[in-house]
């Protein structure tokens, strides 16, 4: 099973599609691949420069020992050369650590035909599982959690670390933080991290900027644990210098927020999102709801007072900060399997099975959900400036920025 998202020029097809992307592999098969497709041509990129971003994807206090040992090695194998875009698919590939260093998996996961010696009957509430056996008629729940499994993120991560490489050329920067884990929880109103300190966030064992918050963080993750439990939590990604115009109000599919929802809520295990303040503006009074615009005369623009918006309006970015938030729930496989279930051949009443786990990969979500907003705002920076060059791309995107305001 593959991944494919199109984000479309207008209502109904993917004619014109402007950016699209397509995952393949399975979590303990030979490797994960992503193609993609539309990116201009003379984009510097490097193996190098996607590393950086998913060794990221690692991070995070209360992984599990997967973390530990696996490594993304990865291989640019076409739309690439001498370090710069052809304008042509890119196609990435992420072999599988653990498959080329023992052989435990190849019988288990081999494409030759043949059958498990160890069938999954005894499905996880609260994942793909059971649900995919019935949709797809399958009798093995290995069937399902394989490609289900969050392992697949780690394409969407490198394809969304060259959506970052090419935003950054129009002067936009993407970063998250856990402001939620658990109980624990950053108070209303703490500063955000700017870009330029993302390593201090990175650094952080739970990639909380919040030094107190996390303390708290770490001690949930802590007694989690000991009870062979697991947590989810909250975090936010920020989009600093996105242009004015991206999205649109003409169609229920070009507006900006509905993009980045779809897009945050495709992350396994996210359960919710908001943009901006939006379900703390839902309980005020219009008169205070809503961010005041102003006139800077100095730097010739309109600016907004704050950002209970989340930096769109009407489905269109307005130029100020992009605040997105993802909620996630605890992971549905714990390291003491407790969650009532039912066996799919003897119908008797278990507890599910397990797989190896985290306590918490709320951390490591926040790096996906920068991905994931970077693949929707490199999409519509596409579609607004267009350019078949990087040169072109960025030219459009200084001239558009000139006849404004």
């Amino acid at each position: 099973m593959c991944s494919l998202t199109a984000l479309r020029v207008g209502s109904g097809g993917t004619l014109g599609v402007m950016l699209r992307y397509l995952t393949a592999g399975e979590s303990h098969g030979q490797a994960l691949v992503v193609v993609m497709e539309g990116l201009p041509a003379g984009l510097p990129i490097t193996v190098e420069q996607i590393q950086v971003e998913m060794g990221r994807r690692r991070l995070g206090y209360g992984r599990g020992p997967r973390q530990r040992f696996e490594a993304d090695e990865l291989t640019l194998i076409g739309g690439v050369r001498h370090g710069r875009t052809l304008g042509s698919p890119i196609a990435i590939e992420i072999k599988n650590s653990e498959w080329f260093r023992s052989d435990k998996w190849h019988e288990e996961m081999s494409p030759a035909p043949g059958a498990t010696k160890t069938p999954l009957t005894q499905v996880r509430p609260g994942h793909a599982d059971l649900a995919g056996m019935q949709k797809y008629g399958f009798t093995d729940a290995r069937d399902v959690l394989e490609r289900a499994s969050a392992r697949e993120t780690a394409a969407r991560v490198a394809a969304g670390a060259v959506a970052k490489a090419l935003l950054s050329h129009i002067g936009v920067e993407i970063m998250s933080h856990v402001i939620q884990m658990g109980a624990a929880r950053v108070p209303a109103g703490a500063p955000r991290p700017t870009p330029d300190q993302l390593d201090r966030v990175d650094e952080n064992q739970v990639r909380c900027f919040d030094l107190e918050a996390s303390e708290a963080m770490i001690g949930e993750i802590k007694a989690a644990a000991k009870d062979g439990d697991s947590l989810g939590g909250v975090v936010e990604v920020l989009g600093f210098g996105v242009p004015v115009g991206l999205g649109s109000h003409v169609h229920w599919d070009r507006k900006l927020d509905a993009l980045l929802a779809q897009a945050i809520m495709s992350i396994q295990a996210v359960k919710g999102v908001e943009i901006g303040d939006g379900f703390e503006v839902a309980g005020r009074r219009g008169s205070v709801a809503h961010d005041p615009i102003s006139w800077d005369a100095d730097a010739g623009e309109y600016r907004r007072g704050s950002t209970l918006a989340g930096g769109t309006e009407g489905g269109i970015s307005n130029g100020e900060l992009l605040v997105v938030r993802a909620a996630m729930k605890p992971l549905a496989t714990l390291n003491v399997p407790t969650l009532e279930t039912v066996d799919t051949v003897t119908k008797e009443s278990t507890v599910s099975f397990k797989e190896r786990t985290d306590v918490t990969a709320v951390p490591a979500m926040g790096v996906v959900a920068e991905t994931m907003v970077a693949l929707v705002l490199a999409t519509e920076a596409q579609r607004k400036f267009g350019g078949d060059s990087l040169d072109e791309f960025v030219r459009n995107a200084e001239a558009f920025a000139a006849t404004l305001p």
